[in-house]
């Protein structure tokens, strides 16, 4: 179906209006062999409150944005790569129903539609393209999606120190790698992750260790790799036999340890909207 839409006129036109309703501030979107599929308004979980989203369905990407006038105008437009989507079904919540959270490398977040049916619908649609794109580039699906943000008022306490509590003096804060809500003192750290941001990201002190951790645990296998393998007649001398007589034991003195690069005494707190 979508190769036989690919070329016609009433899809060029679909796709058409769609770049006229975000205007000057969205991006250009007509491309060759690029199909629209379907629209709907979904509502997304945004840091202060879920809000209503214009979303859009090609066969490539999922457009969406802010709803300024129905049908007519909208803003904010944001682009997914569907080859960089990754989907997971969510039970219920006491404010929000039929949820589903979208993952990418870059950004996730959670959404839900107006009934079961409509939901069930939007993850097969997606989940088809998905399929479809990935079969044909031959890429795998993502793997290190991004740490969707929890809302601000899924909790009043800092969920790191689970002491400070937020005011309007006291503000929240979100570690990007984790996207647990954090005070301040519990998120003074910068970290770049350039999967994420050409830019250092705020991060919660834990996952500043973790992250330590692991960049000095790769640059470690990197230093093993490139490092020359000695001769084993290079510089070679023979042994007394007094030497001969040491055990191996007291020869692994001499040998650097392997060192444990971080272990968390850290307990993680449970937290549920």
């Amino acid at each position: 179906m979508m190769d036989h839409l690919a070329n016609t006129e009433i899809n060029s036109q679909r796709i058409a209006a769609v770049e006229s309703c975000f205007g000057a501030s969205g991006q250009p979107l007509a491309l060759p062999g690029r199909v629209l599929l379907g629209e709907g308004i979904l509502t997304k979980e945004c840091r202060k409150k879920p809000k209503p989203r214009i979303f859009f369905l090609f066969n490539d990407i999922l457009v969406y944005g802010s709803i300024i006038l129905n049908k007519r105008k909208y803003n904010s437009q944001h682009i997914i790569p569907l080859e960089d989507v990754t989907l997971e079904t969510l039970p219920d919540t006491l404010q929000m129903k039929n949820r589903w959270m979208i993952k990418t490398s870059k950004k996730s977040f959670v959404v839900s539609a107006a009934s079961l049916t409509e939901r069930k619908e939007w993850i097969s649609h997606l989940e088809e393209c998905i399929k479809h794109l990935l079969s044909k580039t031959g890429r795998e699906p993502c793997r290190e999606p991004a740490a969707p943000w929890i809302p601000d008022k899924a909790t009043d306490i800092c969920m790191r120190c689970t002491h400070t509590k937020f005011s309007t003096l006291t503000r929240r804060h979100h570690c990007r790698k984790c996207g647990f809500v954090v005070c301040a003192d519990c998120s003074r750290q910068r970290f770049l992750m350039p999967r994420l941001s050409p830019k250092p990201l705020r991060v919660c002190n834990l996952c500043y260790r973790q992250l330590l951790a692991e960049k000095k645990k790769e640059a470690e296998a990197d230093r093993r790799e490139t490092e020359p393998i000695p001769s084993a007649m290079q510089g070679y001398e023979p042994s007394s036999g007094d030497e001969s007589d040491k055990s191996d034991d007291d020869r692994a003195e001499h040998w650097p340890a392997d060192s444990e690069f971080y272990t968390s005494q850290v307990s993680w707190s449970s937290f549920h909207s």
